[in-house]
């Protein structure tokens, strides 16, 4: 995944998709408790925080790079949901600020 990361090529999503790619990981990670719980505690949220917190451009975009930074994770919610690995990177890319390899500043 790293690879895409870097690649300036890939395209942002547009709002509306990268918010309903975001809803579908949290989603996701819901169904799954042992991963939900790595994520509240790298986070430094409980459960009790998600509501609130979905609102937050940060949020998401940390919600997704720890999904992205962990290819198997990645490909596990990519299967269940029918959503293409690109697809989660343009929403990665729509909620995240632009990184020092970006080229953009």
């Amino acid at each position: 995944m790293t690879a895409m990361r870097r690649d300036s090529k890939n395209a942002t999503l547009g709002a509306e998709q990268a918010e309903q790619t975001a809803i579908a990981i949290l989603g996701w990670l819901a169904c799954e408790p042992e991963m939900l719980g790595r994520f509240l505690a790298l986070s430094g949220l409980d459960a009790s925080q998600l509501r609130g917190a979905v609102n937050d451009p940060g949020f998401l975009a940390g919600m997704i790079d720890f999904l992205v930074s962990h290819e198997p994770s990645l490909l596990s919610f990519c299967q269940a949901t029918g959503t293409a690995p690109e697809t989660v990177e343009g929403a990665w890319r729509h909620y995240s600020k632009p990184g020092l390899d970006s080229g953009q500043y």
